[in-house]
């Protein structure tokens, strides 16, 4: 029987492709409401007490040891890293996050680019998270207009500006002045000069599906931000990164940025990571919490309960020890 027949490399040209439809971004229903976001508390008198019953056994006892490691590195000087799923921001959490960095208990925000929109709608509109499984079979999944001309706009910003994306994407909520910029990571990353990184894996993120994407500009931007990490995990000795909701893309990366630093001689193996995710994951385990460092966790638990509980422990924390930060 013969082979079949390998497809003709030089094809005649197809007739031009169908224009996409792309919609209104208010024309959405979104399943996340700033209403339900998690509020910001200062330190709850009699929390710590509490938080110090738990026993001192797998995951409580790794809760407690990431808190001690936070507040001593940050005591120190030393960098806090985390690196965020979107389902983090998605859930509400940005305003804790953001208290933290604020505090300065938070050095680096290092994401993938599902996070960064989640991050901008949430600033534009106070609200994110479409209803996938009801607009895949029409077509309209993923295309809307201002969320695509925002983001993408912004790589071409970072292109111009010499900037990464996730700066790039900060300043541009900043300077559009959005009504709800400060449930944003990014703006009040830019705002404060922390380094915020966006890393994208192309053809994950509805953004890409914009037939006006600059590829070129997008690529270069994570790419800066790319070495951002590396420099920032860099000084990462004595120091904690806390990989919150990423199953493979960020811990695939951060195994890359160590790998960087240590190639320029800058880190050893003297920090503490923790993964915290709904369930255990191969990668963040192997990548985050077995191979970089000299001590490394796990602490299973939903996004929303756990890092609640992680934010009000820094504070009482470093309340209770006399290096609790005002807020800048």
């Amino acid at each position: 029987m013969p082979w079949p027949r390998m497809p003709d490399p030089n094809p005649t040209p197809a007739a031009a492709p169908r224009p996409l439809r792309i919609r209104p971004l208010a024309e959405r229903r979104n399943l996340v409401q700033k209403g339900d976001f998690a509020k910001v508390l200062p330190p709850v008198d009699g929390f710590l007490r509490w938080f110090e019953s738990l026993p001192d056994i797998y995951g409580s006892k790794s809760l407690k040891r990431v808190v001690d490691a936070i507040v001593t590195a940050r005591q120190q000087g030393r960098e806090v890293g985390v690196s965020l799923g979107a389902h983090v921001l998605k859930v509400g959490l940005s305003p804790l996050l953001i208290d933290l960095m604020r505090r300065g208990f938070v050095t680096h925000v290092a994401t993938n680019g599902a996070s960064a929109i989640h991050d901008w709608e949430t600033a534009y509109q106070g609200a994110t998270s479409e209803d996938v499984a009801a607009n895949l079979p029409d077509g309209s999944f993923g295309f809307w207009r201002e969320t695509l001309d925002a983001l993408n706009g912004a790589a071409v910003r970072a292109q111009r500006q010499g900037e990464g994306l996730g700066l790039a994407i900060g300043r541009t909520i900043l300077d559009a002045d959005l009504p709800y910029r400060h449930l944003s990571v990014f703006a009040e990353a830019a705002r404060l000069s922390i380094p915020a990184t966006v890393h994208v894996a192309f053809g994950c993120d509805i953004t890409h599906m914009d037939p006006d994407l600059d590829g070129a500009a997008l690529g270069a931007a994570t790419q800066r931000d790319f070495w951002l990490l590396a420099d920032s995990v860099g000084r990462l000795d004595h120091g904690v990164w806390c990989n919150i909701g990423s199953a493979v893309i960020m811990p695939e990366v951060f195994l890359k940025a160590v790998s960087v630093a240590r190639n320029r001689g800058q880190l050893g193996a003297d920090f503490l990571t923790c993964n915290f995710d709904m369930i255990s994951h191969y990668r963040a385990v192997t990548n985050v919490v077995q191979r970089p460092p000299k001590e490394g966790r796990s602490v299973i638990a939903m996004h929303e309960i756990v890092l609640p509980l992680l934010h009000q422990a820094i504070l009482c924390t470093a309340e209770a020890r006399g290096c609790l930060p005002e807020l800048r």
